[in-house]
């Protein structure tokens, strides 16, 4: 009888580990989404959400009334100490190559066709917005990222942060004003991004310096994170105005032929693929038909994990 009971609280234990496995499951997409927003790093938000789990796996499903609301919770707590970690490895906010960052990037096939069922592929949160949001301070990235894009309660954010509600509420308030003044107007018609960027493209593989001028904003800004290994014409930048982004890009026209289309965060980008392999990734950010920004990865070792088979040729 009394190892009958044993296995009896074994097979228990497992249905119960299992069930709470199962649960967390149902949860895991968000808490992705709440880790990519936090951080801007696939891999980083993969390790974030696992960590999570781990969490729950030893605090175990009893007693938490509502899991989802915990789970977001404690994953802000994970993210918000990876920011801080970051913040001190960097003594100033904007050291040398911080400006020059560009988040990884979602990359998706370019639907054909219908542009509402482009839509339904699009990712909520772009490129440049992530580049917003990693000038924040690591407070303001959570009270922001939690409250304005899951509505998490201030009431829930402010443990995390240690401070009260009210203050919480001020520093998502002061997020979002910093947010508004530097997110880039951009046309969300995914149809006149694309003919941007195609005009784009045509103008780098012909080597038409004037064309490539006639679809840049005048004050256009580009983007470019090579990692901390590139030198030379190669590495990280930031460049700003028509002529100079034209001159930029016309060093690299050679790519251009490589480039296949592709949502980038929802916006219509570019994907320069050789020997399989992705060599840079490009999203912009298009209104009134002229490209304001550009924003390109060009690190090899984040851009090797990057899955590429799906995008059209």
């Amino acid at each position: 009888m009394e190892g009958e009971s044993v296995l009896g609280e074994h097979l228990a234990q497992e249905q119960g580990d299992r069930r709470l496995a199962e649960r967390f499951e149902e949860h895991r997409g968000q808490l992705k989404a709440v880790a990519y927003r936090m951080l801007g790093s696939l891999s980083e938000a993969e390790d974030a959400v696992q960590e999570a789990w781990l969490r729950l796996d030893r605090a175990g499903g009893d007693g938490i009334e509502n899991l989802g609301a915990w789970l977001t919770t404690v994953t802000g707590r994970v993210c918000l100490d990876l920011l801080r970690s970051r913040t001190t490895r960097r003594e100033e906010p904007m050291t040398e190559g911080f400006d020059t960052f560009v988040p990884d990037p979602v990359l998706r096939a370019l639907p054909q066709g219908d542009p509402e069922e482009a839509a339904l592929h699009t990712d909520s949160v772009g490129v440049a917005l992530l580049v917003v949001l990693e000038a924040l301070e690591p407070a303001e990235r959570l009270a922001f990222v939690l409250h304005d894009m899951f509505a998490v309660p201030f009431s829930d954010i402010a443990p995390i942060l240690e401070r009260s509600p009210a203050a919480t509420r001020q520093l998502a308030s002061r997020a979002r004003r910093r947010v508004r003044d530097a997110t880039p107007a951009a046309d969300p018609d995914l149809g006149r991004q694309r003919r941007a960027v195609e005009a784009f493209l045509a103008a780098s593989r012909a080597g038409d310096f004037e064309a490539l001028l006639s679809v840049l904003h005048p004050d256009v800004v580009l983007r470019a994170d090579a990692g901390a290994l590139a030198t030379g014409i190669a590495a990280s930048k930031v460049l700003r105005g028509a002529r100079t982004v034209a001159t930029g890009a016309f060093h690299f026209r050679h790519l251009a032929r490589f480039a296949r289309l592709a949502l980038v965060n929802g916006t219509v980008g570019t994907v320069a693929v050789v020997e399989g392999r992705p060599r840079s990734v490009t999203c912009v950010t298009v209104a009134d038909g002229l490209i304001t920004g550009m924003y390109i990865l060009a690190d090899p070792d984040r851009l090797a994990g990057l899955d590429v088979s799906g995008l059209q040729t």
